[in-house]
């Protein structure tokens, strides 16, 4: 059960920092955002906060924001259609009411004439009971739609995401993993800053009770000037010389306090691999100042940041197989391991996390936030857009064949873990 709730906990504040750069950078450039959701499938929970819908869904497998004009509009006015009209102060038009109009004896109700919803904000029709006389009636910009109950807030076209410049638009897409990298950054930059960025000095750690460090009378803190009359000034020099010597009594001089003393340690050998290396259980420097674990988060980041990418590219090459890949079942797995190994290692692990996610949303493959980003440089390129609907097509084969992907993936987890 533990490994179930770190695991909804991670991968759901993942996916949640990642979607609110989206919603923070199109909110900023105007554009109307009808949801924000964690998850797919159906909804568990939702409330509404200004313009938006915050919500739940009950597969925690992703989440969207839903962005006006992305997607078609799925109510429409047109002509010879009855509807209500509820108005606010200014005489403006604040609800349209498209059926159950007995449920509010206070619209007025009109057969449509014609009616422009997105730019200039207009409906016209001839009111019921009236001659034949039609009337003009302006529409608020944050007017809504009511369907069964339900109010949706219509979208002019200056709230849709296509009428926005290619800049604000890159920004709002892009926001989301740029959000994952910061997520990453802050993570290890919180764990530097509490337990310590290490630092490549030739100096002693924590040391274990139980190591040979500990036995031989070393204390945390002291500088290693030689061992074995080798000079070291580097934290990897020390292990290199450590390492390299199991069951053999080195001869360590430390300085301690201003004095200068000297130690016999002997190495304990320990089979990593197929290899044996020397341990004595001291473990690498620390710095805990601020300087030093902003170093350290952005250091790191970048570290892994880089070799996620060469990962990549040797299974673009072919180094890599497919099996290599994990999918949600393998992912579970891993966080089912790493969370027996302590808390440190569970946030290290969601910072590494949250990098690959945000890799892999900027591959250039279509329906990720890359293949939209593609898009949109080809825009700024060739000045107009591609067509919406070739586009979509586009879109929607790439996300079929990213399901296909997953499916296989997961296949090959429940082969290597169950079966």
């Amino acid at each position: 059960m533990n490994t179930v709730i770190a695991f909804v906990l991670i991968f759901g504040a993942l996916v949640f920092f990642h979607e609110l750069g989206h919603l923070i950078f199109a909110n900023r450039a105007g554009i109307l955002c009808r949801e924000f959701a964690i998850g797919f499938g159906p909804k568990i929970l939702s409330f509404k906060k200004n313009e938006t819908v915050y919500t739940i869904r009950l597969l925690p497998i992703g989440g969207f924001v839903r962005m006006a004009g992305e997607d078609p509009e799925v109510i429409e006015v047109k002509p010879g259609h009855n509807v209500g009209l509820l108005f606010n102060k200014d005489d403006k038009v604040e609800k349209i009411i498209l059926n159950n109009k007995e449920k509010y004896p206070s619209a007025r109700v009109i057969e449509v004439e014609n009616v422009d919803l997105e730019h200039s904000l207009f409906i016209s029709g001839y009111e019921h009971g009236e001659d034949e006389f039609l009337k003009r009636f302006e529409v608020s910009e944050t007017s809504y739609f009511i369907v069964d109950g339900q109010q949706t807030q219509i979208a002019p076209y200056n709230r849709q995401f296509q009428s926005k410049t290619v800049g604000q638009r890159i920004a709002a897409i892009f926001a989301g993993p740029l959000m994952n990298f910061l997520l990453a950054f802050v993570i290890l930059f919180s764990l530097g800053f509490i337990q310590g960025a290490p630092v490549n000095e030739a100096r002693l750690g924590e040391l274990t009770s139980d190591g040979s460090a500990n036995e031989a009378g070393l204390k945390e803190g002291d500088e290693v000037h030689s061992i074995e009359g080798e000079a070291t000034s580097t934290w990897e020099e020390v292990v290199s010389i450590i390492q390299s010597n199991p069951d053999k009594e080195l001869t360590f001089e430390v300085e301690r306090d201003g004095e200068i003393l000297s130690f016999e340690v002997v190495p304990e050998a320990t089979k990593v691999g197929e290899n044996v290396i020397g341990r004595i259980g001291a473990y690498n420097p620390v710095d805990k100042s601020f300087g030093s674990s902003l170093k350290y988060g952005f250091v790191e980041t970048y570290t892994w940041t880089k070799e996620i990418l060469i990962g990549f590219g040797k299974l673009v090459t072919g180094q890599f197989s497919i099996d290599m890949l994990s999918g949600p079942v393998g992912i579970y797995d891993m966080t089912d391991q790493v969370a027996e190994s302590g808390t440190t290692n569970l946030l290290r692990w969601a910072a590494l996390l949250s990098i690959n996610l945000g890799i892999v949303n900027l591959l250039p493959i279509p329906a990720l936030d890359g293949g939209r980003l593609l898009f949109l440089f080809i825009e700024a390129l060739r000045g107009k857009p591609i067509d919406r609907q070739k586009e979509g097509i586009v879109h929607f084969i790439g996300f079929s064949l990213l399901m296909l992907l997953m499916l296989v993936v997961t296949w090959n987890d429940i082969q290597r873990l169950f079966l």
